[in-house]
């Protein structure tokens, strides 16, 4: 799998294509729009020093060629037209990956691989848009994928064992430890231990419990953990938690994308990725 295309270039998106490229990939980088693409220089002018800071390896001459593995079209049809493996970021919303997945079964050649990095919907969800059942799966991969470096493969029904066994190579390729999910699970095993952690850090903030500060402290000192849940959510971007709670039955939930929305997406504050969400990081 060396023609690898990842459709989105958000924050994990744009992680996961320069991952690929540091590793020796060849990798388009597709997104709706060239204004959206015109913005990816500076995103990997972002990353490079933290790859000089975070690993070994990394020298400016390595980065620089990783660049140069990289291109960026926002015509799906010439982006999956020699694809290996299309790996789809974008949001995470169910109607808008199968309308891309739709898409994709169009233009891609029969020996494209099909992998969603959904975080919560299952990849039996979406499975149903494509065309090719037996080459459709997951992989997902964590926030700072070159230092929280984990792709973790789940199958659904209908994939081949072999496919699944080529994805969790490839994953091995770009740096990662591959975890293979033996059955279907919403969450993997990642976000299994991470969401309910966030949903109870969310609960406390809302209600009025302790402030955001507060509980990252009361958990970092009380585990070791490096990060506190609020921390993790400037690391994953404000979009992904606001997408996932807009429309929540729970109405804790709701408020708390609802302030996300006016407090922070308005102002700008969306992350770690452009300095500043919950906490300013200039």
């Amino acid at each position: 799998m060396q023609q690898v295309t990842v459709l989105g270039t958000g924050v994990l998106g744009s992680q996961i294509i320069f991952q690929a490229a540091y590793s020796g990939k060849d990798v388009v980088a597709y997104d709706i729009s060239d204004e959206i693409l015109v913005k990816l220089p500076e995103r990997w002018e972002y990353l490079k020093p933290l790859y000089l800071r975070d690993l070994p390896d990394a020298t400016p001459e390595k980065l620089d060629a990783a660049v140069s593995r990289i291109r960026a079209t926002s015509d799906l049809a010439d982006a999956v037209s020699d694809a290996d493996l299309v790996i789809e970021a974008v949001p995470e919303r169910l109607d808008i990956k199968r309308d891309t997945w739709a898409k994709v079964s169009a233009a891609a050649p029969g020996k494209t691989v099909f992998a969603t990095n959904s975080s919560t919907l299952l990849p039996s969800d979406i499975v149903s848009a494509v065309d090719r059942p037996a080459k459709f799966l997951a992989l997902h991969f964590a926030n700072e994928v070159w230092r929280n470096n984990t792709g973790e493969v789940m199958a659904q029904e209908h994939t081949d064992p072999d496919v699944f066994e080529q994805v969790a190579t490839f994953a091995e390729e770009i740096g990662m430890v591959a975890i293979r999910v033996k059955k279907e699970q919403p969450g993997y095993v990642l976000n299994s231990l991470l969401v309910p952690l966030l949903d109870a850090a969310t609960d406390l903030w809302v209600r009025g419990v302790a402030d955001f500060e507060t509980i990252d402290l009361t958990w970092r000192k009380a585990t070791g953990a490096p990060l506190g849940p609020f921390q993790i959510y400037d690391v994953v971007g404000m979009p992904t938690p606001y997408n996932l709670n807009k429309d929540s039955d729970d109405p804790v939930k709701r408020e708390f994308a609802e302030t996300l929305k006016r407090d922070y997406i308005d102002q700008g504050r969306l992350g770690v990725a452009v300095g500043k969400g919950f906490y300013d990081y200039a």
